[in-house]
């Protein structure tokens, strides 16, 4: 296949239609019609750039954006509209590059790219083309829809006061979630994303019997059979659907992934009039695949080294998880965080979309504190008093001053030691470690690997541990006493 650059390509037909439109990445912002007849020749194969096909257009007809392109001798073909130039047409390829060849004729379906839904996809794995990767027979869904449509309108936009309890202490209490918010797990490779998004899908639809979608875009392919088992083992995949993407999978496909997934969770928000949990694992990984997409187009990158396109491409997916009249799409979200670098631009355009972020901390995690959550560096836009009320806000206050204190006694206790502290900083010192202990606890999803009983705690009741921690009821309670454990009445450390 011919792999020269796309911008040396020359039309060989004459008075072909001229379009002078710029590259972009998605449906651009407004939703296509699709109501065109189908089977109409749009040209013919010029090159194969990676995942990209240059097709040369030969007819009158010019497709749309993100109109899906086949073949009449291999239906099985799927290439989408991305991008024109005179007398050319870009495709993303989501099927094999092998079975596309030079002069290959090109027609149009139609239609987009379509996904299926509705209540049959519960409890089932499938990829971008709706079809199942569970090992578990076909898909009988009755209704397909198109993976892209448009933001919902302001008049039927909703806003709530709502939080979204998890169980987990250390996210209801330092970064509680807002049900229809957007929450984000930032963090390096290793530190325990995956199993944080495990947990919570277990934990909230034991509680709340809702919907959860998991998108899978590039991560592991044993990390999503690893989650399908742990749903199952769980009893909570019944309510679940898994649309994957992962790694092996190429950059088109994993550029589409998150739309496909995002579709499906507009259909029970819009038609079934469901709460839904959405959930993406990995963000930066959309943001990856659109990055080498771009690349492979020859577009010109932003400064930072990012497809100029980037800030365009999360807004269209970002402002469809929104709730509404209909119902709520809590979207969670995790993060990659290449080289620990926060400041990544990737990072930190994705953390820009978020309500509540939760940093998991790479030098946490090495301490054996699980979940490994950086209790300084996370943050929520909820807390004030009229979202969780004046005595988790004060609480919560005195818990952040506890936690400064404490890291500025570490450095001076690793220069001369704890006993050289002054009376009080020993008790603030001791108070700290008791909080930093109190914070961690065992997973319901990993019990099989730790042995550990699981514990499901209300946020009340954590912050109401914390104001106990804090105003010296444990102090003569050694602080391992506190490693993983639920609440201190539990435990039997309060009465």
């Amino acid at each position: 296949m011919d792999t020269a650059p796309l911008k040396d390509k020359q039309p060989q037909v004459a008075e072909k239609p001229k379009v002078n439109r710029q590259v972009t990445s998605d449906a651009d912002s407004n939703k296509p019609r699709f109501s065109r007849g189908t089977t109409v020749t749009v040209g013919r194969v010029s090159s194969v750039k990676g995942h990209i096909v240059e097709v040369e257009i030969e007819e009158d007809y010019l497709p749309l954006l993100a109109e899906i392109l086949t073949s009449k001798e291999n239906p099985g073909v799927r290439l989408e509209v991305y991008a024109f130039s005179d007398n050319a047409i870009y495709a993303l390829l989501l099927t094999e590059p092998f079975d596309i060849y030079r002069n290959m004729e090109i027609v149009t379906t139609g239609q987009p790219l379509t996904i299926p839904v509705g209540p049959k996809i519960l409890g089932r794995a499938i990829n971008l083309f709706g079809e199942p990767e569970d090992d578990k027979g076909p898909l009988e869904a009755d209704t397909s829809i198109p993976i892209y449509s448009p933001a919902p309108t302001f008049n039927v936009l909703k806003n709530t006061s709502e939080i979204l309890e998890t169980g987990i202490k250390a996210l209801d209490f330092v970064s509680p979630f807002l049900k229809g918010g957007k929450i984000g797990f930032v963090g390096g490779a290793g530190v325990g994303k995956t199993v944080l998004i495990t947990e919570i899908i277990h934990n909230i639809t034991q509680q709340s019997q809702g919907i959860s979608i998991f998108a899978g875009i590039g991560e592991r392919i044993r990390e999503g059979q690893e989650l399908y088992q742990r749903l199952e083992d769980s009893k909570t995949l019944s309510n679940t659907s898994l649309v994957l993407g992962q790694m092996n999978e190429n950059a088109a496909i994993r550029f589409r992934i998150a739309s496909a997934a995002v579709a499906i969770a507009e259909y029970f928000r819009d038609v079934q009039k469901k709460d839904v949990l959405f959930f993406i694992d990995n963000i930066y990984r959309f943001i990856q695949a659109g990055n080498e997409v771009a690349t492979l187009l020859g577009t010109i990158p932003s400064e930072q080294g990012y497809q100029a396109t980037l800030q365009t491409e999360l807004a269209n997916l970002e402002e469809r998880l929104i709730s509404t009249i209909n119902g709520s799409i809590t979207s969670i979200q995790t993060i990659y965080v290449p080289s620990d670098e926060l400041t990544d631009p990737g990072v930190t355009s994705a953390i820009s979309y978020l309500d509540s972020v939760i940093v998991l901390s790479r030098s946490i995690a090495q301490l054996g504190i699980y979940p490994p959550v950086d209790l300084q560096q996370s943050s929520s836009s909820i807390l004030s008093t009229a979202f969780i009320g004046e005595e988790h806000h004060n609480v919560l206050g005195e818990f952040q001053g506890v936690l400064s204190r404490y890291n500025q006694l570490s450095r001076i206790v690793a220069i001369i030691g704890e006993s050289e502290l002054s009376n009080e900083d020993r008790q603030i010192f001791a108070r700290a470690k008791r909080l930093v202990n109190y914070m961690t606890q065992p997973f319901f999803v990993t019990e099989s690997q730790t042995g550990k009983a699981a514990k499901y705690v209300k946020r009340l009741d954590t912050v109401s541990d914390v104001r106990a921690i804090i105003d010296g009821k444990l102090d003569q309670v050694p602080e391992e006493k506190l490693l993983n454990i639920g609440s201190l009445k539990d435990a039997g450390l309060l009465s």
